[in-house]
Formats: C-alpha cells, sequence, structure tokens
C-alpha cells in the first residue's frame, strides 16, 4: 500500500456519515473518475472479507480517488437528521459524498455497489450529471419466461424433484397440477422486494432507463449465488426490453462464484474485471457549466 494514501472523511451536514478515502500518494489521474463505493445491506464500508478495502486500493494504485462511505444508520454513520426515509437518505448520502469528490478536484464519478448497493447505484446514477459510470454487482432485476424456464429446469434435475413430483408433493408438483403453470418469484425466492408490485417494476426501469439516457456506461457483474432472483447472463437485457442499453452496457456473468465473492479467486476475477472496464471505458465529459453550478453549492 506505500502508493496510497487514506483519511476518514465525514460527509453531510451533521458531519455524521463516515467514509474513508483512499487516493494515490502521487497527484490522481485527472483523467480518471473518482469512485464511489457503497453498503452491501448491513455490512460496514469495508465490504465482504474485506473486498472494499483492497479493491480500493488496487483502484488508487492506477490513479483513482476512492471513497467507500457507511450510509446513513449503517457501519459507524449515525441516521440523517434531515431525512427520515432510507431510499432518499441514502441518495442524500451518494450527493454529499460526490460533492465532497468534487470540491477536492475530481471532473467525475464511478458508482460501485453489490446488491443493495447496486440498487442505490442505479437509482442515483441517472439523477447527478457528474455520475459517467455504473458497477452494479447483482442488482436487483426482474424474472422473466426464460429465468422460469430455467428454475424449472434445474430442479427437475434433482433427483428428489422426480421423487416428490410422483409422490404428489414439492413445489414441481404445485407448478404442474396448477392451471396457470407459471410460478411467482416468492415460490423461489425469500421475502423481499417484489417484482410482482409493477410499481417496483416500473421504478427500476425508469431507474436504469434514465441512467442510460444520462449518457451512463454500466458494468454488470452477475454471480451463481442469487439462483432465486437470476440465472443466465442477459436477464437483464430481457428484463428491460424497454431500456436501449446499445454499447453502453457491459455483461459479465460469474457463474460458478457465489453472492458475496467468498473465494479469493472470485474476488480477484472480479477485481481484474473492474479495473480493466475502467481502465478501457471511455467515459463521457461532465459539463464545466454543471461542474461550476454543483461547486456553489455548501460542501460538507
Amino acid at each position: 500500500m506505500s502508493g496510497v494514501a487514506e483519511k476518514v472523511v465525514l460527509l453531510g451536514a451533521g458531519k455524521t456519515v463516515v467514509s474513508i478515502v483512499t487516493q494515490p500518494v502521487r497527484s490522481a489521474d485527472d483523467g480518471r473518475p473518482a469512485v464511489v463505493v457503497l453498503n452491501t445491506g448491513i455490512i460496514h464500508r469495508i465490504g465482504h472479507n474485506r473486498m472494499y478495502v483492497t479493491l480500493a486500493r488496487e483502484l488508487a494504485e492506477l490513479g483513482h480517488v476512492v471513497l467507500r462511505l457507511d450510509q446513513s444508520g449503517l457501519g459507524d454513520s449515525a441516521p440523517r437528521p434531515d431525512v427520515v426515509d432510507p431510499l432518499h437518505a441514502g441518495l442524500a448520502d451518494i450527493s454529499d459524498a460526490i460533492d465532497w469528490l468534487v470540491a477536492k478536484g475530481s471532473k467525475s464519478v464511478v458508482l460501485l455497489g453489490l446488491c443493495s448497493g447496486a440498487d442505490f447505484t442505479i437509482a442515483y446514477a441517472g439523477r447527478d450529471p457528474r455520475v459517467v459510470g455504473a458497477v452494479l454487482m447483482d442488482p436487483s432485476i426482474p424474472p422473466t419466461t426464460r429465468y422460469r424456464l430455467n428454475a424449472i429446469g434445474a430442479r427437475l434435475m434433482r433427483g428428489e424433484a422426480w421423487t416428490n413430483l410422483f409422490r404428489g408433493r414439492g413445489r414441481v408438483w404445485k407448478i404442474v397440477t396448477r392451471q396457470n403453470a407459471k410460478p411467482t418469484t416468492g415460490e423461489w425466492a425469500p421475502s423481499q422486494l417484489s417484482f410482482d408490485d409493477p410499481q417496483v417494476r416500473a421504478f427500476f426501469e425508469k431507474a436504469y432507463g434514465d441512467a442510460v439516457d444520462a449518457g451512463n456506461q454500466i458494468l454488470a457483474i452477475f454471480t451463481g449465488g442469487l439462483k432465486y432472483q437470476h440465472n443466465y447472463k442477459r436477464q437483464l437485457l430481457d428484463a428491460m426490453p424497454n431500456v436501449r442499453f446499445g454499447k453502453q452496457l457491459h455483461l459479465e456473468y460469474f457463474a460458478s462464484c457465489d453472492h458475496t465473492f467468498t473465494f479469493l479467486e472470485d474476488r480477484r476475477r472480479m477485481f481484474d474485471k473492474v479495473k480493466a472496464w475502467l481502465s478501457t471505458t471511455e467515459f463521457r465529459v461532465p459539463d464545466a457549466q454543471v461542474l461550476a453550478e454543483r461547486a456553489l453549492k455548501p460542501t460538507s
């Protein structure tokens, strides 16, 4: 870590959002976007197996400034006193983080998150012209016809599924004997955010559409660790047919990897994909006037 330096940064009007900035000892490369790393669920800003600490240091070695933050109410950060709703509090935290980075000289930002962090990333990306890219790892996406067929097929490959079917029990039996044989998401997934709710589906489709329309580049990495949510590489494209991703979307599917990149070789593969994408992607340059107008805002 000799080539990077780290320090604590307190964000927000009340200095309640705790973050760590990792940056090159030499001057950061002005042409490279800063990176904001978001929490995964209730996990502290270090990430599972300290993977965000390692990733931040490796990105800083390449010339990026990286800010890892505990969003309000998570890790070391207290709840925001000014925003009660968790969604809007999280979005306000991201805005504060970008304000700080821009005030320190960053010209653009890429957001990065896993699971709920990926959902916050895509929810925010289209709202702020200073954001030029998003790294999404196992974001929430709706089920598709192919997803359901894959899920049923996977169950039918198990010997116990056939035993249960012939004995008239189990999930496969319930699906086969129903008039409408299409399983709902809830039958295959734990109780959580439901894409059976049209408002939830519309929210995410709009978020992706806004992010793409704003010119963001997107790296989406899906793992084989969330079979109840996604089970093939192109599911995001099939689930969002109205979003014109075009060449702005780069898809990766790690079929043998678990959701939290537990094994070192899986983390290394993910790190290498993220670094290669950041190094080879041509990000748009935010308008100078936009940066100037944002700079007039009070900065924490």
